[in-house]
């Protein structure tokens, strides 16, 4: 049966992506605390038997260090043989320990992968309080919990309880050997001893390994109304998605248009310029009928491939930048400009077909009705009528 949450509906969605980067942050990834003891364990009876050789003859020279022979003197030799055991002490304890830390951090790299979460640090009240703690302790995974201790304790227990009876003529003859003897005989009966265990905690660890990803899984899991909830955090409501999708559609179109008309630049009479933010290219033949028509407009970098393909046509380019935005923002591409425009576009249109007469002049003062005066934003300017 799947989860409910607290009003009622079923958990019955997979997490999505942003649920579970949320529980990574929160220090809820998938552990298994059995697993661990396990290949602990393990590494560590390898790590033994790896070093059963030199335990024997260690322990030993490390005891013949608190030996008290005549002529022993504490204050200068006596010191000296406590810092090198106080060394050798450390230098144990590194050469057991680093190997048993690297064999738990890949165990957890390969349960549920590597993660350090700031926020599982915060303190949180409902830790120490005790009507949730009683919660937890009777909820069904403490009884899970306790049962898995119970059967471990067994297990163990057992196990090792037979083990011991199997060694048991051998461990008898501990108290009357040397060190050396002693810790021979432990080693030898030690791999069955640990051995024993190591099954155990294998099924152990098989079994939690399998509880803890379906109590993991199922607590990521989400109904259907917050799979819909996020849904609309993330993308924005469904009518909101689907007008950014005919927006982006558009401007693919547009930007398709543009890029098809960079090949008429060359057809151009002229192209009026900002000169880097926008480039129209206009066409018009003297006794053409109709006004004259958009071949190319663009703005960017658009407005940067339209100036360069004129410069390439040897179409003459105009720097006047209250038209250039004028015809942008009141022009399509293929079609004729705006009818408020006629007048500034004929006096451009003159002067361009007076330079190319071969005379010299400069250029005349353009007037642009308020109604098509644009800043670059394609608003109307401040202050104008």
């Amino acid at each position: 049966m799947a989860e409910e949450n607290q009003d009622g509906q079923e958990k019955t969605e997979e997490p999505t992506q942003r649920r579970l980067q949320k529980a990574a942050e929160e220090g809820r990834i998938l552990t298994s605390k059995e697993v661990m003891v396990f290949t602990t364990l393990a590494a560590g009876l390898v790590l033994f038997m790896g070093l059963s050789p030199f335990v024997a003859s260690g322990l030993d020279a490390w005891g013949s260090l608190f030996r008290i022979d005549s002529g022993f003197n504490l204050d200068t030799l006596g010191l000296v043989k406590v810092r090198y055991a106080f060394w050798l002490v450390i230098l144990a304890t590194l050469v057991v320990g680093m190997p048993l830390i690297v064999v738990i951090i890949l165990t957890q790299a390969a349960v549920g992968g590597l993660n350090f979460a700031a926020q599982a640090m915060n303190f949180k009240g409902n830790r120490i309080d005790p009507i949730a703690g009683l919660k937890r302790i009777f909820s069904v995974k403490g009884l899970v919990e306790l049962a898995k201790s119970v059967l471990k304790v067994g297990l163990l227990f057992g196990i090792g309880a037979l083990v011991i009876y199997h060694q048991l003529p051998q461990l008898v003859f501990l108290s009357s050997s040397s060190l050396s003897q002693g810790v021979n005989r432990a080693a030898q009966a030690f791999p069955f001893l640990v051995g024993g265990l190591l099954i155990a905690l294998l099924v152990i660890a098989a079994i939690d390994y399998a509880w803890q990803k379906h109590t993991h899984t199922q607590s990521l899991r989400m109904t259907l109304k917050e799979v819909k909830d996020e849904s609309k955090q993330t993308e924005g409501s469904p009518e909101v998605r689907a007008k950014i999708r005919r927006m982006q559609y558009q401007q693919a179109q547009e930007s398709s248009r543009q890029r098809e008309a960079l090949g008429n630049v060359g057809d151009a009479t002229t192209v009026v310029t900002n000169p880097t933010h926008f480039a129209v290219a206009l066409k018009y033949a003297a006794g053409q009928e109709g006004a004259p028509v958009v071949l190319a407009m663009g703005r960017g970098q658009m407005a940067m491939q339209i100036i360069e393909r004129a410069k390439e046509a040897r179409v003459r380019t105009l720097r006047i930048p209250m038209l250039a935005r004028a015809l942008y923002f009141t022009s399509e591409i293929g079609g004729e400009i705006t009818e408020g425009l006629y007048n500034a576009v004929a006096v451009v249109l003159a002067y361009v077909f007076r330079l190319d007469s071969g005379e010299t002049m400069d250029m005349p003062e353009l007037t642009l009705p308020p109604e098509l005066r644009f800043d670059e934003y394609g608003n109307l300017e401040a202050g104008e009528g």
